[in-house]
């Protein structure tokens, strides 16, 4: 290859090469606002069913809202979601939710869930954190058999409270403890 042809070859890569990386990076892609019109059904549907709910929105320092969470395994399974970070009813990040198992179970299952970050101090860790775990210290308000909101003691004064709602499927039991949440750039 000549002088020329090289020097060629070798700003043409570099100039292609942030328009390559914007590809795959969600530059110009509609999936914010795919996730973020996601989000405020799931959120006019919780506060519709389960209006005790908005009471623990007013006091949040944050919400981690995932509308769709899958979920299915036939031994060893797996979930995924993707949802959005809000503070003050304002979307601040993207988030994908991921979950592996390895167990006794069949099916598949998809629901939606919201963790209430009640402190300031939760809430910072979870956004300074690379891949947030869920794990046994967060709180469940209630489940998903038309039961109305209870708040007790305990989970009045937890840093995290979860809320899952709308499932529907063919697996027993839904828990967030070993669920994975990384920031993402939709």
């Amino acid at each position: 290859m000549s002088n020329l042809t090289r020097r060629g070859f070798t700003l043409g890569a570099l100039v292609s090469a942030p328009a390559l990386a914007a590809c795959n990076n969600g530059v110009g892609s509609e999936g914010a606002a795919r996730i973020d019109a996601r989000v405020n059904a799931t959120l006019d549907y919780m506060y519709s069913n389960y209006p005790g709910t908005r009471d623990l929105a007013d006091q949040a320092a944050g919400m981690l809202v995932m509308p769709v969470v899958t979920q299915a395994g036939l031994i060893v399974g797996g979930g995924f979601g993707r949802g959005a970070l809000r503070i003050n009813n304002v979307t601040v990040d993207y988030y994908s939710a991921t979950k592996g198992s390895v167990g006794l179970q069949a099916g598949a299952q998809q629901f939606a869930h919201v963790l209430f970050f009640m402190t300031e101090d939760a809430l910072r860790n979870f956004r300074r954190s690379s891949g947030w775990a869920a794990g046994a210290d967060i709180q469940y308000v209630f489940s998903d058999r038309g039961e109305t909101l209870r708040t007790e003691t305990t989970t009045a004064n937890a840093p995290v409270l979860a809320v899952i709602f709308g499932q529907a499927g063919l697996m027993a039991g839904i828990s967030l403890e070993g669920m994975k949440y990384t920031r993402i750039i939709p």
